[in-house]
C-alpha cells in the first residue's frame, strides 16, 4: 500500500559503482576511484608524480623498451608499497600505543586529542562526508559503522535529514537536500510475492524499514545506513499491515492495521532501533486501519483511518502519552475528505499529515490545499495551496512529509507514457506558503513509499 504515503528513478552512478556493494560506503564516495578502491590524489599531483617515478626507473633502459617495462614495474611497486605501507603503519601504531601505556587514550582518532573530543569534532561533519572518513583507516571505518557518531549527534541535537523514496517495487533512492545529491540504495533482494504486496515504510534512527507480505506471512526488510545493506528476518510481536506509524529519534511506534486474517487491530508496538527490539504497548480505544501516525510534543498520535464492524471512516484521533502509557481519544482530529467524494473509504489514501515545529499540517489532494490543525480549537483551517504540478490518484502516489523545519511534497506532472518526480519544499509560517523546487527527475511511476531519515 502506498504509505504517505506515499519514485523508480534512473541511476545516476556508473554501473560499476552500483554493482560493487562489498564496500558499504561506495554509494557515498563519488570521488573515489572505483576500479582499484584507492583514494585519488589531486589531478595535477597524480599526473606529475607518476611520470617522475617512471623516469627514475627507466633511466637505464633502452628508449624502445622504456614505457612497457616501467608501467609493469610501477604496478608491482604500487601494490607492494601499498601492502608494506599498511603493515608498517599498523605496527607503528601498535608500538606507539604500547609505549604510551595505560595513561593515554588508545582509542583516539585525531592527533593530540582524546576519543571523546575526536568524536565531538567528527560528529559535526556532514553525513555526506562520513563515507570519505571511513576510507581513511580501519579506526574511522569501525567508528562510523558502530553508530557511535550518530548517537553522539542525537545527544547533541545535530540532525541532517535525507529523503528516501521508492518509485519502483524493489528500488529505493535517497536525496540529500543540503548537498543536492541523489543516491541509489542497493536493490532489495526478495521474492515476487513481496514485490507485489502492499508496503509501508518507516525511517527510524539510522534505519529504513519496509513492511510487506510474502506468501503466508508478513515480512520486514531493514536497510542500515551504517552498512549500506538490506537484511530481513526481524518480526513484530503482532505482524500487521496498513498501520499508522511515526518515529522519534531511535524509537518508532506502529499502531492499528490488519493482521494476516484481515482483522482490524487496536494493538500497538514500540520499536527501538538501537537494539532492534519490539515492545507491546497498551491497546488503543478503537481498532483502525489505513490510518496515519505522527509525533508531536513528544507524544504519538494516530489519526483517521477505517474502523468498526462496518469499516467506516474514522474522524477521531488518539494520543499516546509515553510517560503515562495511556491513550486519549481526540474528536475531529482527522483532516477529513472532500465533501463531494462518494468513493469507498478504502479507495482513498490514508490522511496525508506531517508535523513541523510541533504543528500539525495536512495535504488535501482533492482541493489542492494545505491545512493546519488548531490544537486548542480542534479545527482544521486552510493556509495555502499545494504545488500546482503535483498529481495523485485519490491521494495515492503523493508524499507529504516533514523534513526538519520544512514541509516536503513529492509528486509531479505526468502525461501518457512519461512523467517527472518533483521535490518541493516550503517553510510554513504566518504568511502564504512559498514552494521551492528542490529537485526534479524523470520517472514513469508514482511515489510508492517515502520516509525522511533525520540523524
Amino acid at each position: 500500500m502506498l504509505e504517505g504515503r506515499s519514485c523508480v528513478i534512473p541511476g545516476l552512478f556508473s554501473s560499476s559503482c552500483q554493482a560493487d556493494n562489498k564496500w558499504p560506503f561506495m554509494p557515498y564516495l563519488p570521488d573515489l576511484d572505483m576500479k582499484n578502491g584507492k583514494r585519488p590524489s589531486d589531478g595535477d599531483c597524480e599526473e606529475e608524480s607518476q611520470p617522475r617515478k617512471m623516469n627514475r626507473r627507466a633511466e637505464s633502459l633502452d628508449q624502445g623498451e622504456r614505457v612497457g617495462v616501467v608501467f609493469e614495474e610501477q604496478q608491482a611497486y604500487d601494490a607492494d608499497d601499498s601492502v608494506q605501507g599498511k603493515k608498517e603503519e599498523e605496527e607503528q601504531m601498535e608500538q606507539e600505543e604500547h609505549e604510551r601505556g595505560d595513561s593515554s587514550d588508545s582509542g583516539s582518532l585525531l592527533p593530540r586529542m582524546n576519543r571523546d573530543s575526536s568524536i565531538a569534532c567528527l560528529s559535526r561533519c556532514s553525513r555526506s562526508d562520513y563515507g570519505s572518513l571511513a576510507s581513511l583507516n580501519k579506526s574511522f571505518r569501525n567508528t562510523i559503522r558502530s553508530g557511535e557518531l550518530y548517537r553522539w549527534r542525537r545527544l547533541k541535537g545535530i540532525v541532517e535529514h535525507w529523503i528516501y523514496f521508492s518509485c519502483a517495487l524493489l528500488e529505493w533512492e535517497a536525496y540529500d537536500p543540503i548537498r543536492e545529491r541523489w543516491m541509489h540504495l542497493p536493490r532489495m533482494a526478495s521474492n515476487e510475492c513481496f514485490m507485489c504486496s502492499d508496503k509501508e515504510s518507516l525511517a527510524v534512527g539510522t534505519e529504513l524499514i519496509v513492511f510487506g507480505r510474502e506468501l503466508r506471512s508478513h515480512v520486514i526488510y531493514r536497510y542500515s545506513l551504517l552498512t549500506n545493506s538490506w537484511s530481513s528476518g526481524m518480526r513484530m510481536n503482532g505482524p500487521r499491515c496498513l498501520f499508522g506509524s511515526a518515529s522519534l529519534g531511535e524509537i518508532a511506534i506502529l499502531a492499528g492495521g490488519c493482521d494476516s486474517e484481515g482483522r482490524i487491530l487496536d494493538s500497538a508496538e514500540l520499536y527501538n532501533s538501537e537494539n532492534q527490539s519490539w515492545e507491546v504497548l497498551p491497546s488503543m480505544n478503537k481498532p483502525r486501519k489505513m490510518c496515519s501516525g505522527v509525533f508531536m510534543n513528544k507524544k504519538f498520535y494516530v489519526i483517521g483511518g477505517i474502523g468498526g464492524k462496518d469499516s467506516k471512516l474514522l474522524t477521531c484521533g488518539e494520543e499516546y502519552n509515553l510517560q503515562t502509557r495511556t491513550w486519549t481519544e481526540i474528536p475531529n482530529m482527522s483532516p477529513g475528505r472532500s465533501a463531494t467524494s462518494d468513493m469507498p473509504a478504502t479507495a482513498e489514501a490514508p490522511p496525508l499529515v506531517a508535523v513541523v515545529n510541533n504543528e500539525l499540517y495536512a495535504a488535501d489532494y482533492a482541493d489542492m490545499e494545505v491545512k493546519k490543525y488548531d490544537k486548542d480549537r480542534r479545527f482544521w483551517r486552510s493556509i495555502g495551496r499545494l504545488p500546482e504540478r503535483v498529481v495523485s490518484m485519490n491521494g495515492w502516489g503523493l508524499a507529504f512529509r516533514a523534513c526538519g523545519d520544512k514541509l516536503i511534497v513529492i509528486g509531479g506532472p505526468r502525461t501518457q507514457g512519461e512523467g517527472f518526480i518533483e521535490l518541493n519544499s516550503c517553510v510554513p509560517g504566518e504568511g502564504p506558503l512559498q514552494w521551492n523546487l528542490l529537485a526534479r527527475k524523470r520517472s514513469g511511476n508514482f511515489v510508492y513509499n517515502c520516509a525522511v531519515m533525520g540523524c
